[in-house]
């Protein structure tokens, strides 16, 4: 189990990366997004899309975390939604407005969470058993991860 001060760090890179998203993509043109990040990899507008995807599901299995006795988290496939029309080919506008709000419920969520909280579980298919502390870790980690791709596409770019 982590410290709270751990937890508190973690929970502020949740917090903050709805204004970091929107910092990466500020003021790119539509063929600078669908500029794909690394060779074979995903574009810009993509990985916005992923990351309100994948963070409404971090979302809900938090939620399921805290009201459910030791839940199975449910998978889902993210190549698969990244190639669906919504996922590659509108406006990272709803994305990005779906990160705030998300975020802001996420973060409230979770900083109103007891000792107690912390010490539930779930079982992932893929990951196996999983507590609040590894979603925090998890995804704290996964917002970085993108931005800071967007980000270097975009000094290696020079836009």
């Amino acid at each position: 189990m982590m410290t709270d001060p751990e937890r508190t760090q973690k929970i502020k890179k949740i917090e903050q990366l709805p204004s970091q998203t929107e910092q990466a993509v500020r003021h790119l043109n539509d063929e600078q997004l669908d500029t794909p990040y690394r060779a074979g990899g995903w574009t810009v507008r993509q990985v916005i899309h992923h990351l309100a995807d994948s963070h409404m599901n971090a979302f809900i299995r938090t939620k399921l975390i805290v009201t459910e006795e030791n839940p199975t988290l449910k998978t889902y496939e993210q190549e698969e939604w990244a190639r669906t029309a919504d996922g590659s080919a509108t406006s990272v506008e709803g994305s990005l407005a779906i990160l705030k709000g998300l975020h802001h419920r996420w973060v409230h969520l979770l900083n109103s969470l007891g000792p107690e909280a912390w010490k539930r579980t779930a079982m992932h298919p893929e990951n196996g058993l999983m507590t609040l502390d590894d979603i925090v870790t998890l995804y704290a980690r996964h917002g970085e991860n993108h931005v800071s791709q967007i980000t270097g596409l975009r000094k290696e770019r020079g836009w």
